[in-house]
């Protein structure tokens, strides 16, 4: 019989789904790229934007964050 409801596997389950989001959101890095941009005196455009994002996947270490920087190039894209 449970005490509590504790169940070990739930507590390592949400452990595991808030190791995953140590990434910042897309909205997050959109604001931080379009005010780098913005810093720099440059218009704001697609193009500018999917170069910033370029030079951090360059940059990116981590296959998880190279991974959600292709995502966002990705939605640059859609239509």
């Amino acid at each position: 019989m449970r005490q509590n409801g504790y169940i070990p596997d739930t507590a390592n389950a949400i452990t595991r789904y808030f190791n995953k989001a140590a990434l910042p959101t897309q909205q997050e890095i959109l604001g931080n790229i379009v005010m780098e941009i913005l810093r720099e005196g440059r218009n704001v455009s697609r193009k500018a934007i999917c170069t910033k994002l370029l030079h951090r996947v360059e940059a990116a270490s981590d296959p998880d964050e190279v991974a959600h920087y292709h995502t966002m190039i990705g939605l640059l894209f859609e239509r």
